[in-house]
């Protein structure tokens, strides 16, 4: 059957040395993409949600969350180290499983990375509207900031940033993983600041109990963290452009997850220990559900 059909990995290899793409990319330029597709809004959204479920042991959510992504990364680090082509998932599916999962896959991907460029691309334009406005009192119209579902024609920022980004990843492998390191460093840079600032204002008694909820609630908070450690996988799509990657992709996909394990834990425990993250209990001692 045709779509049952498996791609041999002298096949796949053969195929991807005649793409010749550039390898130019090392161990620090793939943790840095990991880093740069790890830590995005949930560490700034997810914080609160995991408190109201599991308290101070959020802290412990974050590090089981972390290693079941550890797990994963494992596999991925193997995957592109034995076969370090383009296409991630869909080319491992390719040579285990047969074409039609590969093709579904693949398209899965596709569709992940498009709805997800497209949300990150809207939230970016919802964030530099707002600073336009309040900062330098400028009055934009909402057709131009808003798509048709909003109420507006066209959201201009959100595919201005979409264009700047695809231009950029058009110019070449290099460039733009030396803008994506300089983004990452500023990321890293306001968790520092903000971990640097909290820590005279820890108070240890916030820490107690560690974890009013039992297990119950730091394995709730572990399931809803987890969306924090999404996009660790996008490190092995570079694989085809790695030098060395039997080396350097377990690097950057074991490096980065560990490193944004430990930024999460800091910035947990400067919100514990500062502002104090005890659950918030309805009259009969249940939990209430975040958000309410």
């Amino acid at each position: 059957m045709i779509f049952g059909r498996v791609k041999s990995l002298d096949a796949i290899l053969r195929t991807a040395e005649k793409k010749s793409l550039t390898r130019s990319l090392g161990a620090f330029q793939l943790t840095m993409l990991g880093i740069g597709a790890v830590i995005g809004t949930g560490i700034f959204v997810l914080t609160a949600e995991a408190a109201q479920k599991a308290g101070p042991g959020m802290m412990a959510a974050f590090v089981i969350a972390g290693i079941v992504c550890a797990v994963a990364a494992l596999c991925y680090a193997e995957m592109s180290a034995m076969v370090p082509v383009s296409g991630s998932a869909y080319t491992y599916s390719y040579a285990v499983m047969g074409e039609l999962i590969a093709w579904m896959v693949g398209w899965a991907l596709i569709l992940e990375y498009a709805v997800a460029a497209g949300a990150v691309s809207v939230g970016w334009s919802g964030y530099v509207v707002g600073l336009l406005e309040n900062a330098l009192s400028m009055d934009i119209p909402d057709a131009f900031v808003r798509g048709p579902y909003d109420g507006g024609i066209i959201n201009l920022p959100a595919m201005g940033i979409a264009g700047l980004v695809t231009w950029l990843l058009v110019i070449g492998t290099r460039e733009s993983a030396t803008v994506n390191s300089i983004l990452v460093s500023i990321k890293v840079a306001a968790l520092t600041l903000f971990i640097v600032l909290a820590v005279p204002a820890i108070n240890m008694d916030n820490f107690t109990p560690f974890s009013p909820l039992g297990f119950g609630g730091i394995s709730a908070a572990a399931a809803s963290i987890f969306f924090a450690y999404v996009g660790f996988d996008a490190v092995s799509t570079a694989a085809e452009e790695t030098k060395n990657p039997q080396r350097n992709m377990p690097i950057g996909l074991i490096g980065s997850l560990a490193i944004c394990t430990v930024f999460y834990l800091l910035v947990a425990a400067g919100v514990i220990g500062s502002v104090g993250a005890q659950p918030v209990m309805d009259p009969a001692g249940g939990a209430l559900a975040p958000g309410s």
